[in-house]
């Protein structure tokens, strides 16, 4: 079964699942976003509209209450042992979920699912660790019990009395309307696209492996009422996998917290030491991830990018200010010592460790150049880290569009005009243009944000 959302996920979660893994763990204590409440409310009114046609076509008769009651106790237990993913998390109700089906009517199936869930989330709602209006989600997170219900319905058979081919057809329309189900309110609430949540599967093959034991347990409750506490001993030993995985990914995402404030506390430090470079590096930081975005990077390599750009000149902080801040043309023993802190900046990142290691040799390389001419060695081509070479293209750019303690900044069709100039040598010609791309369009947006302030005052004029 998949809870809350359908996952996308990894034993071992990569930089993008642990960024959507580090957003579900605050998104319970969050107010529900307008497009999570839309999916939310078209997933639940179709669950409650399948429901009720089940009751319809099946109305609900007498029962045993010991088995029913000892089932729904197992349901709300199952649903305690939570396995943590980047869209949610999945639950081991399948252990519970095959016995309550034997239990029950099947019109009463789905009811007892949400009550179930419903009852398992009320302890996170009065804490406050989950916000009231999250507890609606129970009703489209138990979907997949419509599945087998609506198989045996249309079968006009008993679970008990089902067949192999029926059970594992049941089986089949459970997982296929969970998908489904789940599928469609990530598309709303997230705009994730099907392929994303194909490797959600991995789920379904954990389901299908707990049923035998499951099917076994639920043929005994007629005879044996308490059969189902059989399964609490399993469901305690998932439990603690649940609970060791979930202090794991927590760790893990507290590390590369701690790995992203050093990186921004090194970005103060260095701004607090040259307002200047502070300062640059930031104009550098928004333009880099843009063109990143444009060149298609993904999630850990924009992240390298923006600590990248925002500290790649953070080896001037072992510079002398004498001669960082020197007005004049530096001699040659100066521009030698400027040189090194790129090599300076790679080894204060290496001292940080995890991802900044990588960030170190985006630093180091940021001022090699396309043709090889460039330092610290004399790297060509596609040779250079990309991540450098989008840096060194926008690093020129903002270079030539500021005022430096020796010039005024460079007017802005020179500076495009530079900037194609040394294209090819000194910078990637793919990326210069992508660059070139980037500030046509932002100084196209300021005009246009120019032109509306030049018109908004007489349109209140005239009483528009």
């Amino acid at each position: 079964m998949l809870a809350d959302t359908a996952s996308e996920m990894s034993f071992n979660p990569d930089f993008a699942q642990q960024e959507l893994l580090a957003d579900t763990f605050r998104r319970p204590g969050t107010r529900m976003m307008p497009a999570e409440r839309i999916s939310d409310w078209l997933v639940g009114l179709g669950f409650i509209a399948a429901a009720s046609a089940a009751w319809a076509c099946a109305p609900p008769h007498g029962f045993a209450l010991a088995p029913a009651v000892i089932c729904m106790g197992l349901m709300v237990v199952a649903t305690l042992v939570r396995f943590d993913t980047p869209f949610g998390f999945t639950v081991a109700t399948q252990l519970a979920f095959v016995p309550l089906l034997f239990a029950l009517p099947l019109a009463l199936v789905a009811p007892a699912v949400v009550l179930a869930l419903a009852l398992a989330r009320l302890p996170e709602v009065w804490s406050g660790r989950v916000r009231w209006e999250r507890l609606a989600q129970v009703v489209g997170n138990s979907w997949f019990a419509i599945g087998p219900v609506a198989v045996f319905v249309i079968a006009d058979t008993k679970p008990q009395d089902a067949g192999a081919g029926l059970l594992l057809l049941a089986l089949a329309a459970q997982f296929t309307v969970d998908f489904a189900a789940s599928t469609v309110r990530l598309w709303i609430a997230r705009d994730a696209p099907l392929a994303s949540q194909l490797n959600d599967l991995w789920v379904y093959g954990i389901d299908a492996a707990l049923s035998g034991i499951a099917l076994v347990v639920a043929e005994q409750i007629q005879r044996t009422p308490a059969a189902p506490l059989a399964l609490l001993p399993l469901l305690a030993l998932l439990a603690i996998f649940a609970r060791e995985r979930r202090d794991r990914l927590e760790s893990l995402i507290e590390l590369n917290n701690a790995y992203r404030g050093t990186a921004l506390v090194l970005g103060d430090v260095v701004e607090a030491d040259d307002r200047y470079t502070g300062e640059h590096s930031r104009g550098v930081v928004a333009m880099s991830l843009e063109v990143g975005r444009r060149l298609g990077l993904d999630a850990a390599r924009q992240r390298n990018l923006e600590f990248g750009a925002l500290l790649h000149d953070v080896g001037k902080i072992a510079i002398s200010k004498e001669i960082i801040n020197k007005p004049g043309t530096l001699n040659e023993e100066e521009w030698m010592i400027i040189k090194t802190h790129t090599v300076e900046g790679q080894k204060l990142l290496d001292t940080v460790g995890g991802f900044m290691r990588d960030v170190g040799l985006i630093v180091r390389s940021h001022h090699e150049r396309w043709d090889g001419r460039g330092y610290p060695d004399g790297l060509a081509g596609e040779d250079i880290p990309l991540e450098a070479r989008i840096i060194a293209c926008c690093d020129t750019w903002n270079a030539m569009r500021t005022d430096r303690s020796y010039r005024r900044a460079i007017p802005f069709e020179l500076a495009i005009a530079e900037l194609e100039g040394i294209s090819g040598s000194q910078l990637d010609p793919r990326i210069t243009a992508s660059v070139i791309e980037v500030v046509r369009a932002e100084a196209l947006e300021r005009s246009g944000r120019t032109d509306a302030a030049r018109v908004e005052p007489a349109a209140r004029r005239t009483g528009v």
